[in-house]
């Protein structure tokens, strides 16, 4: 158990070493169409792993191509004007279901609650909220703050978090978390928190030298920490489909990650909540 323990770490920094660099080239250099594009071929991934997950177990026959369909339209996010966006943003929930319970209407048993349930769950959980990428991506916020910076304060809350949790969990761990993941520690999880504030105060300070962004180092660092915490319920909310579902993973795409659902699983919880925060800086 412990050698396959130390050859998932293995594969786990290798991926990230070969993925951080990839991921900082698009998140700095590329154009607002590219991140979009981005955005929705993740989301596509992460919509089919968390159907695929269902169907496969058959715990629910979701309507998938409802997903499909609002992760694909993340590419014409900035097609149209913020106004325009929010208000698609307000209506797609109750449009998902009016068309969901008309199928349901007309199917012959073929659908039932449980299958509109999980399909809206799903259109909530990712489509929805890894919106949030594109928008956050190109937000302004003045003195040379955009999304460029602030993009990486969510990866810096979500996967600093993990960081921190995974390695001060392992080593130091003694109070379990919660029974929906059973190797979750309340010393990781404040570990994590602490962790992801500390890298985010520090990020701030190269910003604010190199950049003169003006990031108020006690604002930033508690809104990490609430991002951090966020993040960790995402992670939580995932582990609690896969165990529900009865998997480990949501794929094994990403060699020591498992799926793209996986590894983003924070990110997507952290996202419309930063999008809020980060207009209090």
């Amino acid at each position: 158990m412990e050698k396959e323990k130390r050859s998932k770490t293995i594969k786990r920094t290798i991926t990230g070493i070969i993925a951080l660099p990839i991921l900082a080239v698009i998140l700095i250099f590329s154009n607002t169409i590219m991140m979009d594009i981005f955005t929705a071929i993740i989301a596509c991934i992460s919509m089919y792993e968390y159907f695929h997950c269902f169907k496969s177990t058959d715990k629910a026959n979701p309507t998938t191509y409802l997903g499909y369909i609002l992760c694909i339209l993340i590419v014409f996010t900035h097609f149209v004007s913020m106004h325009t966006l929010y208000f698609i943003i307000s209506i797609v929930v109750p449009i998902s279901l009016l068309i969901l319970f008309a199928q349901l209407v007309i199917s012959k048993g073929s659908k039932n609650l449980k299958d509109v349930a999980v399909t809206m769950l799903g259109i909530c959980y990712i489509p929805l909220m890894i919106i949030y990428m594109s928008i956050i991506r190109n937000m302004d916020l003045g003195h040379n703050l955009d999304g460029r910076i602030l993009i990486w304060f969510v990866l810096i809350a979500s996967w600093g978090s993990d960081v921190f949790a995974y390695f001060i969990g392992r080593h130091f761990g003694k109070h379990k978390l919660t029974k929906i993941s059973p190797n979750k520690t309340v010393e990781g999880a404040v570990a994590g928190v602490i962790g992801a504030s500390l890298i985010g105060i520090i990020f701030a300070i190269l910003c604010n030298t190199l950049f003169d962004a003006g990031i108020n180092y006690i604002v930033i660092g508690v809104i990490i920490a609430i991002l951090s915490i966020v993040g960790q319920i995402g992670d939580l909310a995932a582990s609690s489909i896969k165990r529900y579902c009865e998997i480990k993973d949501f794929s094994e795409l990403i060699p020591g990650h498992g799926g793209m659902l996986d590894r983003i699983d924070s990110i997507i919880f952290v996202l419309p909540f930063a999008f809020i925060l980060f207009n209090l800086l």
